[in-house]
């Protein structure tokens, strides 16, 4: 993704003495935009902690400003930049109950559905950040439609199905392989009909055949492949099914 662009008001390149020194430096009052303009300078330089605690100096120093509400959310991009994504889902939590109309509010969900995206770890571990991702995807999409927030959104959220899919397949296979057969089949049925927008459909449909078969229910086996070879017609998946059924058949 393309780093969300800020306009900087105020081009001039002050000290960074005040937000960028040392822990036993005194506290310094200063202007709002002065703090603001170092804070952007910072963000400029890709600095992310450092200007996330220039952006919440701004609030400190000035909270009743305009310039605070801006900083709240350029200081929730700071800190999922800098790939600190709690700090950046609280800041934007709390962005959305200070000021919940506001117009940077669909960017605010945007970053918590980022940050909790960019968390999702292979298909091999526990899925819990995945659905925290979609719940944030579709509460964005839900709350704002029509922006182009929710546009790459819905992307996101189908990948993330993706993800959790072959989850299941994994589980599934595994199932599989230790010739747990009722285990596996209802792993399987939830990835070739829960989610049959992903790329995993095919081999689920291919394995649901292999499973109908091993119980024995070959018309139940038979039915599944025509379902395969309807939608994916000289798949690979399907070659494998319709293999395993003529060698049924010899059987």
């Amino acid at each position: 993704m393309k780093a969300f662009k800020f306009t900087v008001l105020g081009v001039s390149l002050l000290s960074l003495a005040a937000c960028g020194g040392n822990k036993e430096e005194k506290y310094v009052a200063r202007e709002v935009e002065q703090i603001y303009n170092i804070a952007g300078d910072l963000l400029d330089k890709r600095r992310w902690e450092k200007a996330a605690e220039a952006f919440d100096e701004v609030e400190r120093q000035h909270p009743y400003s305009v310039w605070a509400r801006r900083s709240q959310l350029m200081a929730a991009y700071a800190h999922y930049m800098s790939r600190n994504y709690d700090d950046a889902i609280l800041a934007c939590e709390r962005f959305l109950q200070l000021h919940p109309g506001n117009k940077g509010a669909p960017y605010a969900y945007y970053l918590i559905a980022l940050s909790h995206y960019n968390r999702i770890v292979d298909v091999g571990r526990d899925q819990v950040e995945t659905e925290e991702a979609q719940k944030a995807l579709l509460e964005l999409i839900r709350r704002f439609p029509n922006t182009d927030f929710a546009k790459d959104a819905k992307l996101k959220y189908d990948l993330t199905n993706d993800h959790l899919a072959g989850k299941e397949m994994e589980i599934g296979r595994f199932y599989l392989n230790k010739q747990n057969y009722l285990a596996a089949l209802g792993r399987f049925q939830i990835v070739a009909y829960g989610f049959d927008t992903t790329s995993h459909v095919p081999e689920a449909l291919h394995r649901l055949v292999e499973v109908n078969l091993a119980l024995g229910l070959v018309a139940e086996a038979e039915r599944v492949a025509q379902v395969l070879d309807h939608n994916y017609p000289g798949s690979k998946w399907y070659e494998r099914s319709y293999a395993l059924l003529t060698e049924n058949r010899q059987d």
